[in-house]
């Protein structure tokens, strides 16, 4: 007995002490660096980031992206959520599968395809040229510069949301809306004065996801050339760290941002939750039969938002195997050149040995806290254990850019600190400590932060994973074990294991998956060309002339079919519960 309460400190002491050195205290280190200089303790830079107009007009046209990504996915999402919530209709399987689809491909990559169908010469300037729409070619990214990032974010943010609105609208009580029906009002009147408010928990938990990570988002307005936005202007101080504390300022804006608003959408979900399932438990719905005509229509609906949510795939595949795309719709020829060109050079070789092996180290990481931390939660039932969950769930609110910068500033200035008390001069050899230190200072080598980085971020899904393996596998297993003598190692091997696995592959693949395109850790903490992962090698590759956007496009495709490929094995292991890591609450 005591064996077990000391193995279980033992578990949660490795588990805590990682989140504190690899999450919370990067995040301190950027708090006290914002309110601190040279001279001690200071909120200049602070209040400079609403009294200087330079950083209020960044703020101002993040907030306006955000702001018109997460408009344009509510138009997107609410009607497709009411369509597969409340009716019923051949295929609605399918779509539910392909309406994730545009998650497969991060806007990052996808803004190559798409720059060039906004173009002066692209495809959607031609056409309005056939159809007499304006005066010559239109030059959309200069007359519209938001309309790109815009368009391209709403297309892939939109099934999160999608997601939050099915589990809202699926959670209100029936009889509810059935009573207000008796009562005579019209279906619109039912749905705006009784469906949506109980649904507006839901529904601003999906907001709240949409609108953070598009205020975050740093990879779109890089290649789309918006540089006057926030995340970029953090992105550009990443040097200046140590010496300019108004990137910490902005960072912490950043996370300000991010904490009020996933405060506010817990406190609704809370709330929500005690009002729209008051009859769920002896009361549920029943999905309506649409008609021929209205399964026709509801088809037509579907096909248009995958053909525009698959658009900027298309257009990365155009890139890669196009061989001119130039002043006509589509390309012109086929060609493996820019495949090749991709699969043979020394950068991307190498950038995509370093992508695997850090996404892979990253998903074992994972696979190990988030089964720990749910077996704390769920089996040990560890005093606190809450807290433990809501410290590991903490990086879905907090952007990559912050907890990159986090890393540079703090593992950096560890290092810099351990060589000065040390006193060992430059000139001569370090002893074993200051070298394992250096492997933690990204400026040096940044594998081992990359990899942690990738880790934390992914951590959430895993641990939702393995959450709910053990919520659905019975303890008396693991206890008929136990009592016939078997250690408790012995019983998580020979029993639990086996009886979650799919569920930790599922939490695996989907962290393996990501990791291999996260964007904002990858441009920040990889400075160095021998340590580029796959998304860095994209970003260097579009600034090339000689067909970088299409060797880019290639990289992009092949990350494109190995995120589709794990999502589609997580969801064929997990079934329906796979739209779950992806929801707020």
């Amino acid at each position: 007995m005591k064996t077990g309460r000391a193995n279980r400190y033992l578990l949660a002491i490795a588990v805590i002490s990682f989140l504190l050195v690899f999450l919370v205290r990067p995040l301190l280190d950027v708090i006290f660096g914002s309110v601190q200089d040279e001279n001690g303790f200071t909120l200049y830079y602070l209040t400079r980031l609403i009294i200087d107009t330079v950083y209020l007009e960044s703020i101002g046209k993040s907030a306006l992206i955000a702001t018109l990504v997460t408009a344009l996915c509510l138009v997107l999402s609410l009607p497709l959520a009411w369509i597969f919530a409340r009716y019923s209709f051949p295929g609605k399987a399918l779509f539910t599968g392909l309406l994730l689809l545009p998650m497969i491909l991060p806007p990052f990559v996808g803004a190559i395809g798409m720059k060039r169908i906004f173009s002066r010469t692209g495809p959607l300037s031609l056409l309005c040229q056939q159809f007499g729409i304006g005066d010559g070619t239109i030059d959309w990214l200069g007359a519209f510069p938001l309309l790109g990032i815009v368009i391209l974010e709403a297309l892939h943010l939109f099934p999160i949301l999608y997601l939050n609105l099915v589990a809202a609208l699926a959670n209100v009580d029936p009889t509810l809306e059935e009573a207000a029906r008796n009562l005579g009002a019209r279906p619109s009147r039912v749905f705006w004065r009784v469906t949506l408010p109980l649904a507006t928990p839901g529904l601003f938990a999906g907001v709240v996801l949409v609108f953070i990570w598009s205020f975050t988002e740093l990879g779109t307005p890089l290649v789309f050339g918006v540089l006057d936005v926030l995340p970029v202007r953090i992105f550009n101080s990443v040097n200046e760290i140590g010496t300019n504390p108004m990137g910490h300022a902005q960072v912490v804006f950043v996370l300000v941002v991010t904490a009020v608003g996933f405060w506010m959408s817990k406190r609704l979900i809370r709330r929500g939750r005690n009002v729209a399932t008051l009859g769920r438990m002896s009361v549920s719905g029943t999905l309506l039969r649409l008609r021929p005509l209205q399964v026709m229509a509801v088809y037509g609906v579907l096909f248009g938002v995958l053909f525009l949510a698959v658009l900027p795939h298309l257009s990365v595949l155009c890139l890669a195997l196009g061989k001119r795309w130039y002043m006509t719709i589509l390309p012109e020829g086929a060609t493996l050149d820019y495949i090749s060109r991709a699969m043979g050079s020394d950068l991307t070789r190498g950038a995509l040995l370093n992508s695997l092996g850090l996404a892979l180290s990253a998903t074992v990481v994972d696979v190990l806290l988030g089964l720990g931390i749910a077996w704390l939660c769920v089996r040990a039932r560890l005093r606190g254990a809450n807290w433990l969950d809501a410290l590991a769930m903490l990086p879905l609110a907090v952007p990559g850019i912050v907890i990159a910068f986090g890393y540079m500033g703090f593992f950096t200035g560890f290092h810099q600190w351990l060589i000065e008390v040390s006193g060992v001069p430059a000139s001569e050899a370090h002893p074993w400590y200051l070298r394992i230190a250096a492997y933690f200072n990204p400026r040096i080598n940044p594998m081992i932060l990359l990899a942690a980085s990738y880790a934390v971020r992914r951590l959430p899904y895993m641990l939702r994973a393995a959450h709910a393996g053990l919520e659905q596998v019975s303890s008396t297993y693991e206890e008929a074990a136990a009592n016939l003598g078997a250690s408790p190692l012995r019983v998580v091997w020979r029993i639990t294991l086996p009886l979650i696995a799919a569920n930790l592959l599922a939490g695996g693949v989907l962290c393996f998956s990501f990791s291999m395109l996260e964007v904002s850790d990858s441009l920040i903490l990889a400075q160095s060309e021998v340590f580029y992962p796959i998304t860095k090698a994209i970003y260097v590759l579009m600034a090339e002339l000689d067909g970088g956007d299409g060797v880019a496009s290639a990289l992009g495709l092949w990350a494109m079919a190995l995120l589709a490929a794990g999502i589609l094995w997580a969801a064929a292991l997990m079934g329906k519960r796979v739209g779950q890591m992806f929801r707020a609450g």
